[in-house]
């Protein structure tokens, strides 16, 4: 139920399951069936500290979107005074979530849940990807800031930038280098004409 300018925790709740039971378990079903790996890579012990960090950043992230609905029913907190956002965050969120799915799908059998140096997988640069290198952040990124607007507490603004922090570091310091490393000058093309997480934005040197 969409109120004057936020959302019932309850909705929001049922949101963030849907998101994590189709980003997540969809997926993983899907890629299992297909090549017979859950595509989860976890972290190797000698992890740098940047992976690591990261690591912890994003699965703070999605603890603390969970949190946010279940603080508000639990009456841990209140949502602040809203605006009329809701349709923006609703919005938000469905964009979101069909872009997650897309992006995740358009990888293939290159999709993986971590960065495994040892294994080479294809330079995806079709659909989404011809726009942004990373439209799975970009997309994962919508759906925090979506439901921020649905249910603005403090967990769910703790969770958007625990999510930002950790990609950047993520994606900078882990997946770009393991890339540049297998794909070399085919990947600094790539990386020359297309933005990181929004279009034109961070490119980098050819």
């Amino acid at each position: 139920m969409i109120q004057s300018g936020h959302s019932s925790p309850g909705l929001v709740l049922g949101l963030y399951l849907l998101y994590l039971l189709l980003a997540f378990g969809l997926r993983t079903v899907a890629h299992y069936r297909e090549t017979g790996s859950s595509g989860f890579v976890g972290m190797p012990r000698n992890a740098p500290l940047a992976e690591r960090i990261g690591g912890l950043l994003f699965v703070a992230a999605l603890g603390l979107g969970l949190l946010s609905p279940l603080s508000e029913l639990a009456g841990w907190t209140r949502s602040a005074p809203a605006l009329p956002q809701s349709v923006l965050g609703l919005a938000l969120y469905a964009l979101g979530l069909a872009g997650t799915l897309t992006a995740q799908f358009q990888m293939g059998r290159s999709w993986r849940i971590g960065v495994d140096p040892s294994q080479r997988t294809e330079l995806v640069h079709r659909g989404l990807f011809l726009w942004v290198r990373n439209p799975i952040y970009s997309a994962m990124f919508g759906i925090a800031l979506g439901l921020l607007l649905l249910l603005p507490n403090w967990p769910a603004l703790a969770a958007v930038g625990c999510l930002t922090a950790g990609l950047e570091l993520h994606v900078r310091w882990v997946e770009e280098p393991y890339l540049l490393a297998n794909h070399g000058e085919a990947y600094r093309r790539y990386t020359a004409r297309v933005g990181r997480f929004i279009p034109g934005l961070g490119r980098l040197r050819a």
